[in-house]
């Protein structure tokens, strides 16, 4: 088992192999670092989860600020408590809902302050106590001598406190908690027995309804005090308002342990309590952990690698860890679920998902999902069209089953798209085909009753309108009116390969002719993409370097970067700059500019910088590929080496941006193995760089894709030769069709560019 330098394995000593381990030589669990990503801006958190599971328990450290998006922060020395839902990697917070703390002595019943944690139950911890592996987290509390466990089946989260001999153990048990800029609509609290409670949180944040319902039950007795409004009312079962806590004490003996189960639901108490009755087998916290780590051992299984050092290994498979985290199911077991009309629906022969961070993830992640779990990527398709019906439009950004209308596009069309492309025939074209035409169009009529208006105007912007009449999105109408019109011309091209695929030519020809909206924007003399005022003049004054977050025509990023959102139509783009030379010669300078972002409020997204590109947030990360459309595939290579080995690391700063539910993860992935989906929509994967001397990837069909990298080492980083079975590729590029029939790709590495 791999020991990590901020953690150390106390089971052996304490509770003997209870942080779930298999121990296998080929099990890549045991490569997984979950604190990477916790530092920086990586936004990850390092608690327990399950392959998208409903519950996400961890500890939390901050409530506050941009790094406090997942709860927890590597630089921090205190904990809050321990909460049961949290975000993977997302530059907004929310979340932390029900949050336990085990206690003793006699601290107020609030969180407290973290310079001095005597005003409330924070505690104090050192690093080394920590330990965590997929599916586990356990961590010393220094204020109270309490070691905490945690591990977590699919719907519930499980705890178990060993508390100092003689002590009177305690467990607060909040209801007002919450991650970042919350607030509580509902809290409702219920004493059922000296061993249960249950009750309700419904809350608003970047989320605009989010309801947890959930069910408790202790392994000892328990009196409990209700605070309400930060007053304890002695004598009662149940409250009701929107400051609720109660303090729970134990008698422990013999044993000085208190285990807890909490299952929740997103429908009703009801539903938690049916989650807990299919979910709880007992007290056994061992076998809940390892069948956590077992989950997490499949899950990682279908890529075997080999070469490559310990470090690009545990990079790899916590990545592919990352990667499993999200979308999470929102589902009872019995089917079903909150929609995004805030009522009661059934799923009705799949799994219902939420938490889709689209504009990040049509990128790679979900066409990483394709390749691994197609028959997973399909439920999560079969969610979004659902939201078709529940609300009448895709989801943009959705959480906890509703829109929060972050970020721009409509970006569930290319993630739709891309598996039909890939030959997905599990759900219903003409209804998909129907639903991103929708969303394309300027319909502020077509949202479920009681939606924010601040969210509608979101997610149905005025430059619908504006690029399928118009042609083009006029800068001082809207905001980030260049990023938006490239972005809806791409997803505009994605719905004409639909159309042409289900014989719609009409409609191919319209989404066609949208697809090339991007040239509207393109300034000869500068050379870049601006924004274009409504009497047909540019924007001024112009720097492609600089940005003002969500007051300028660019969306988190600058011209630099967004210039070369076009993967659809490279070449057109390389018409439009004056051939391949000035186009090569303007990618090659977008790697040497200096990496300075101006403007009076860049976003702080803007980082893993080489040169003006920007890795650490999404609209680059297909950015290198624009070598291929010139014949310089070589050059390509040469900068994903660059990234692989300077902008990953197996430590907690080790991601160079937000992990963004997966996709910082899913790029590092694919572009290991050596390929990458550059334009999701199109089913041809272009060659880049691998890091590993051989890959294979168990296939959903029973089938195996291999690649192979001959004479591979850090030296040796161009690709002299592909081939296909033994063919060799003229073209810098195979198919999802070859990759699916478990094919071999043979690449004959060198330490020069090769000869043309």
């Amino acid at each position: 088992m791999i020991r990590f330098n901020n953690s150390v394995c106390l089971m052996t000593m304490l509770l003997g192999c209870a942080a779930g381990c298999i121990h296998s030589e080929s099990n890549n669990a045991d490569h997984v670092n979950v604190f990477i990503g916790t530092g920086g801006h990586g936004h990850t958190f390092p608690g327990a989860a399950v392959p998208n599971g409903m519950v996400q328990l961890s500890p939390d450290t901050r409530t506050k600020g941009w790094d406090a998006c997942s709860g927890f922060y590597d630089a921090d020395s205190t904990i809050i408590g321990f909460s049961h839902t949290h975000l993977s990697g997302t530059g907004v917070g929310d979340l932390g809902d029900i949050l336990m703390m085990p206690m003793t002595g006699n601290k107020p019943l609030k969180p407290g302050d973290e310079q001095d944690t005597t005003t409330g139950y924070r505690s104090k911890f050192t690093k080394s106590t920590q330990h965590a592996t997929p599916g586990y987290y356990a961590v010393t509390l220094d204020d109270y001598g309490v070691r905490a466990e945690l591990s977590v089946t699919t719907r519930s989260g499980m705890h178990r406190y060993t508390y100092p001999a003689g002590s009177t153990p305690l467990i607060a048990f909040d209801l007002n908690y919450f991650l970042r800029e919350q607030s509580n609509k509902k809290l409702l609290l219920r004493v059922l027995s000296n061993t249960e409670i249950e009750g309700t949180k419904i809350t608003a944040g970047w989320s605009p309804h989010q309801e947890v319902h959930f069910y408790a039950r202790f392994s000892k007795p328990f009196t409990c005090r209700i605070q309400k409004d930060d007053s304890f009312i002695d004598g009662i079962k149940e409250a009701e308002g929107q400051n609720i806590r109660a303090l729970l004490a134990f008698d422990t003996n013999p044993d000085n342990q208190v285990l807890a189960q909490v299952a929740i639901s997103s429908v009703d108490i009801a539903g938690a309590r049916k989650n807990f009755d299919a979910e709880f087998k007992g007290w056994d916290f061992d076998a809940v952990s390892y069948a956590a780590a077992k989950r997490w051992s499949r899950e990682l299984s279908p890529i075997s690698i080999e070469g490559g050092s310990e470090t690009e290994r545990r990079i790899f498979y916590t990545a592919l860890y990352h990667v499993s985290i999200s979308p999470t199911l929102h589902m009872d077991v019995d089917g079903r679920y909150r929609g995004s009309d805030y009522k009661v629906h059934q799923a009705d022969g799949y799994n219902a998902y939420t938490l889709f961070s689209l504009w990040d993830t049509f990128r790679t992640r979900h066409p990483l999902e394709t390749i691994l779990r197609p028959s997973r990527n399909s439920d999560f398709i079969r969610s979004m069209l659902a939201r078709v019906d529940e609300g009448g439009l895709l989801p943009m950004w959705e959480l906890a089953g509703n829109d929060n209308g972050c970020m721009i596009g409509y970006h569930a069309v290319p993630v739709i798209v891309d598996a039909y492309m890939k030959g997905d025939r599990s759900f219903d074209a003409e209804k998909a085909f129907a639903a991103c035409v929708k969303a394309s169009e300027y319909h502020p009529e077509a949202f479920p009753e009681g939606m924010p208006d601040h969210i509608r105007k979101m997610i149905m912007p005025l430059s619908k309108h504006e690029k399928n009449t118009r042609g083009w999105v006029p800068c001082d109408t809207e905001n980030a009116t260049v990023a938006r019109a490239l972005e809806y011309a791409y997803d505009d091209w994605c719905i004409a390969q639909f159309a042409k695929a289900l014989g719609k030519q009409q409609e191919y020809q319209r989404y066609s002719e949208l697809a090339l909206n991007y040239r509207h924007y393109f300034d000869p003399e500068t050379g870049f993409m601006r924004g274009k005022k409504s009497d047909g003049s540019w924007n001024t004054p112009f720097d492609p370097r600089s940005n003002n977050h969500w007051k300028d025509d660019y969306c988190e990023g600058n011209s630099w970067q967004w210039t070369w959102f076009v993967p659809h139509d490279p070449q057109g783009l390389m018409k439009l700059m004056g051939g391949q030379d000035a186009y090569v010669q303007k990618l090659d300078q977008l790697f040497v500019e200096p990496s300075v972002i101006t403007g009076e409020n860049a976003a702080a997204d803007i980082t893993g910088l080489i040169g003006q590109y920007a890795h650490g947030n999404e609209p680059s990360h297909h950015t290198v590929y624009m070598y291929h459309a010139a014949g310089q595939p070589w050059k390509a290579q040469n900068r994903i080496d660059q990234i692989l080995r300077t902008l990953y690391h197996d430590q907690p700063d080790g991601l160079s941006g937000n992990e963004d539910c997966g996709q910082m993860s899913a790029w590092y992935i694919m572009n290991a193995m050596g390929f990458y989906s550059f334009c999701p929509g199109d089913t041809r994967y272009y060659i880049g760089r691998p890091l590993f001397d051989r890959v294979k990837v168990k296939l959903e069909n029973g089938k195996t894709f291999t690649v192979v990298a001959e004479n591979n080492s850090p030296e040796n980083k161009y690709v002299q030769r592909a081939a296909i079975n033994g063919k060799i590729l003229d073209k810098p590029w195979f198919t999802h069709e070859d990759l699916m029939a478990g094919a071999t790709l043979t690449l004959t590495m060198g330490p020069n560019v090769p000869k043309q």
